[in-house]
């Protein structure tokens, strides 16, 4: 999956105008799936969102990709042939 950023939020542009962005390494080992989280929000509630995962026993902190900032024009996000995609909203009491 690649995401891509684009430049203008009402164009769609040509694919030689996205700069796009890979999420992952391309195939999965053996007999192993893939399965790719994107955790979108405020800073700090990605970062909770990791502690709490972490914490979970889920996914440790380390294995997370670092802040990536989302222009404002927004992301294009470019599944595979034969991927789903599924989200969750939840919410957080901010303090």
């Amino acid at each position: 999956m690649l995401c891509f950023t684009r430049q203008d939020p009402w164009v769609l542009p040509e694919p030689r105008d996205l700069n796009p962005l890979p999420l992952t390494t391309p195939y999965p080992p053996p007999g192993r799936e893939r399965l790719r989280h994107l955790v979108i929000g405020s800073p700090d509630g990605v970062r909770s969102t990791i502690h709490t995962l972490h914490v979970l026993n889920y996914a440790d902190q380390m294995t997370w990709s670092q802040l990536i900032a989302i222009p404002e024009s927004g992301i294009l996000i470019t599944p595979e042939q034969g991927e789903a995609f599924s989200y969750l909203i939840r919410h957080r009491q901010v303090s």
